[in-house]
């Protein structure tokens, strides 16, 4: 089995978990490894759900923080073992953004907060980058509810070193438009279920999405039509058209007011006869920075020279901890735009300046 060295700094452990594939389904050995490692810690409870394990400690403070990491990556092309970049400061290789440098930097403060101020659970978990049924933050929630509670929650999501707090919430709609069939030597005889999702596709065009203050972050909405399917030959007249919608929106809606704001949307283009069918949805989060507890950790990030948080423009498992009533912010190493990317790469001082502002938090 494959053995993590700890004590080692974190830009060097951040190369051990690269140099151990985990591709989602495939985290076994991942697991096995932080399992182990962990389990030399006489400060931790160690609990294992499959391939998810919790570690916590147990002071009894006054206060306990969730701090949480996924174990497992997109498909490998070539990019494993770790190597270093050309110029010596970062480190290419899959999941090193996404996200092995944000579990290195939890690995490393679990083995030397010994005697944190705020009681600390620490969550490594599997199948993240796969569909939501499989998640294992998910199934540690519903399996071990009692682990999964918290004042505040961070996921090590890459950020670039800086808070992204909360998250929006997606939404995929389909706008079902009926038609009539005919040959289409004989058009007149049918109706053209495609030629009817132009007033839809005209409203989406024309929509100017909102950008929302929450909590004092600025979100920005997005609603677009992301396909269109329709038709069975060419010569035929086609008696149905979908437009499948995406709508990233802001923290400020539940999840069912963001249905009704599509579906307002779409009845005030005029469209005819049509039927509408969610096929996808995940809550929004609010970032609770006005939490004391947040505050907090806001002021110790600052002290490591990160600006100000910003919003988290994309949905991430913060959310999870949201439905639960658990304020929860992303913060992390790591460019997300270079997430899945071939020539995945982060920065070692993001590495370091990310396990710099969780200790100043933890030991404050």
């Amino acid at each position: 089995m494959t053995s993590l060295d700890l004590t080692a700094p974190v830009d060097e452990i951040t190369r051990q978990l690269i140099d151990i594939p985990s591709v989602s389904g495939g985290e076994g050995a991942i697991a096995d490894a932080v399992a182990t490692a962990l389990a030399e810690c006489d400060h931790l409870e160690i609990t294992r759900d499959g391939d998810a394990i919790v570690a916590r400690t147990t002071l009894g403070r006054d206060q306990r923080v969730i701090i949480a990491g996924h174990l497992d990556t997109v498909p490998i092309k070539g990019n494993v073992p770790s190597v270093p970049t050309l110029d010596g400061l970062g480190i290419i290789g899959r999941g090193s953004v996404d996200m092995k440098a944000g579990v290195a930097v939890m690995l490393s403060l679990a083995v030397d907060l010994i005697e944190p101020t705020r009681d600390i659970t620490w969550v490594f978990y599997d199948h993240e980058e796969v569909e939501e049924t499989k998640n294992g933050l998910g199934r540690l929630s519903r399996r071990h509810p009692e682990l999964i509670k918290g004042d505040f929650a961070v996921l090590c999501e890459p950020t670039q070193a800086q808070i992204e707090g909360g998250c929006n919430g997606t939404l995929r709609m389909d706008i079902v438009l009926p038609g009539k069939a005919a040959h289409s030597a004989r058009s007149w005889k049918g109706e053209n279920a495609i030629h009817a999702a132009a007033p839809v596709l005209a409203a989406l065009a024309r929509y100017e999405p909102r950008t929302v203050e929450v909590d004092g972050l600025q979100y920005r909405e997005g609603l677009n039509a992301v396909g269109v399917t329709g038709g069975i030959a060419g010569n035929v007249i086609p008696d149905q058209c979908t437009v499948t919608v995406n709508y990233r929106f802001a923290p400020s809606l539940t999840t069912d007011e963001a249905v009704q704001h599509v579906r307002d949307v779409i009845a005030a283009s005029g469209v005819g006869e049509c039927e509408t069918v969610v096929t996808d949805r995940a809550d929004a989060c609010r970032p609770g920075l006005d939490a004391p507890l947040a505050q907090g950790f806001v002021d110790a990030v600052a002290s490591t020279g990160a600006p100000e948080p910003r919003a988290k423009l994309g949905w991430t498992d913060v959310a999870r901890f949201g439905a639960l009533g658990i304020p929860a912010v992303n913060y992390g190493p790591g460019d997300p735009e270079l997430a899945h990317a071939d020539l995945e790469w982060c920065a070692i001082d993001e590495i370091n300046q990310c396990r710099a502002g969780l200790a100043a938090w933890l030991t404050s």
